[in-house]
């Protein structure tokens, strides 16, 4: 699996909470914390994020049938 770079900026607080988790050795990078918090979050919210989805797809496709007739 390929990778990108993107470029965040954190509050000074969420900032040294990284810092610390890192130095007490739960994660080996602010890379890895960052991946594990978002893949956490991704995992806990999916089945939500999956609704909103086909929601969105849903007033799409009915949109464009009241434009079409």
């Amino acid at each position: 699996m390929g990778s990108r770079t993107v470029q965040i900026h954190l509050p000074e607080g969420l900032a040294e909470a990284l810092e610390q988790v890192v130095r007490a050795g739960w994660f080996s990078s602010e890379d890895e914390a960052i991946l594990h918090a978002l893949r956490e979050f991704l995992r806990r919210e999916q089945w939500e994020l999956y609704e909103q989805f086909l929601l969105e797809d849903i007033e799409w496709a009915t949109t464009l049938k009241q434009s079409h007739g």
